[in-house]
């Protein structure tokens, strides 16, 4: 049997399958949600992997029991929540939902498919938080610091450039509309007629942006918080900090090595914002080190899991199954978070043959070769793993073909 089959076959597969405790649903099937199943499969989870297309590295992974298309959500929700619908009714459980980019979080938040456990906050709460314009205000109504920013709309535009010097940045209020309407989900703008554009693509897409300044970043000392809220409140919160301490490519890169660190200011201030939306889940709060300011500045949050997240699996933090275990009522117990390292490869190479220093010490690359790795928690990797390796291969075919997975995790 293929390992990603279509919708038919996925509910003819999951009907004649047995399940002791309710599967993980996870969408979308790469690198993201390779991770998630990897951490569930650990913890004697069932994973089934639904996307609209089988390109993704998650799927051929021995972590994922089930894997198949669904109707993509922002194409047509409603055929979404049916598919969905469909399958958890073949399998004759409830299952678990965990949604790995912003598109599969708000169908699942929005249509709400029967049978379904969402171990994240409702519709209206997520907006609060990833709608950039309102987590700007409540970052000024908290006092934690955010880069200049100005809503735009083609009334407004004139006044962005009086408050705003080239080159600045352009980004949606919600992410995932202007990434399929633009390629992108960042802008840097160098002139006017720049500005101009895509502003009125935007218009024209009826998305909503904004201008902010181009943050003057010191390179390696970005921060992230991940973690998960439980119902009970954040005083439960599982978290961890993480220093993505190399991007490919540099500016507005995709984070490839990551380290835990120790960082109680950017813990307290990720936690306050949460803790004021009302937000329960997994989430990342997205920092960088602003040289002018002297300060980390909040860049967003994303309501999901992300990228990396298996540094927070390594470190102690097992975000996947502490949400899991309150779905269910699954017993998880906490473990004391370690220092811990993660590196995506792909990138990581990439960005040394363009000339950047190498950042692993020679005992991590033998570990890394030898695949030694898989048995030290202080090291994890984004797709490699020696005794999984079938997502490698997908990698590679995707990396050095002609076929080109649509999401970057």
């Amino acid at each position: 049997m293929e390992r990603f089959v279509t919708t038919d076959e996925l509910r003819s597969a999951l009907a004649a399958a047995e399940f002791d405790r309710p599967p993980a649903l996870v969408a979308n099937a790469h690198i993201t949600g390779l991770s998630v199943a990897r951490s569930l499969a650990a913890a004697d989870v069932p994973v089934v992997a639904i996307d609209r297309s089988g390109d993704g590295v998650a799927p051929s992974s021995n972590a994922v029991d089930y894997a198949g298309s669904v109707r993509y959500p922002l194409a047509d929700a409603d055929a979404f929540r049916e598919d969905v619908e469909s399958i958890v009714d073949a399998a004759g459980t409830e299952m678990v939902a965990f949604a790995c980019m912003d598109e599969w979080v708000h169908a699942f938040a929005e249509t709400a498919p029967d049978g379904v456990r969402l171990p994240f906050s409702d519709e209206e709460t997520i907006d609060r938080v990833l709608d950039k314009e309102s987590l700007y205000r409540l970052a000024e109504a908290l006092d934690v610091p955010y880069p200049e920013t100005h809503p735009i709309d083609e009334r407004s535009a004139d006044a962005v450039l009086d408050a705003l010097e080239f080159p600045f940045v352009v980004k949606p209020a919600r992410k995932r509309e202007f990434e399929e309407a633009i390629g992108t989900n960042v802008l840097e703008v160098a002139d006017e007629e720049a500005f101009a554009e895509i502003v009125a693509t935007a218009a024209d897409e009826g998305i909503r942006i904004m201008a902010q300044e181009k943050v003057p970043i010191a390179t390696g000392r970005d921060r992230s918080l991940g973690s998960y809220v439980p119902p009970s409140g954040v005083d439960d919160a599982v978290s961890v900090v993480g220093n993505p301490v190399a991007r490919h490519p540099a500016s507005f890169g995709t984070s490839c090595l990551v380290e835990r660190v120790d960082d109680p200011e950017i813990e307290a201030r990720s936690i306050d914002v949460l803790e004021e939306t009302g937000y329960t889940g997994i989430s990342e709060a997205e920092f960088v080190y602003d040289t002018d300011r002297e300060e980390h500045v909040l860049l967003d949050i994303n309501t999901r899991p992300w990228k990396w997240i298996g540094l927070c699996v390594a470190a102690g933090g097992d975000l996947p199954v502490a949400a899991y275990a309150d779905a269910t009522e699954l017993d998880y117990e906490r473990r004391v978070t370690r220092e811990a390292t993660w590196i995506s490869l792909r990138e990581y190479l990439a960005r040394l043959s363009g000339g950047g220093p190498d950042l692993l010490s020679a005992e991590q690359w033998r570990a890394l070769a030898s695949g030694r790795f898989e048995n030290d928690p202080r090291l994890t990797t984004a797709v490699h793993r020696p005794s999984d390796p079938e997502p490698t291969v997908q990698l590679l075919r995707t990396e050095f073909s002609e076929r080109e997975y649509y999401c970057a995790c």
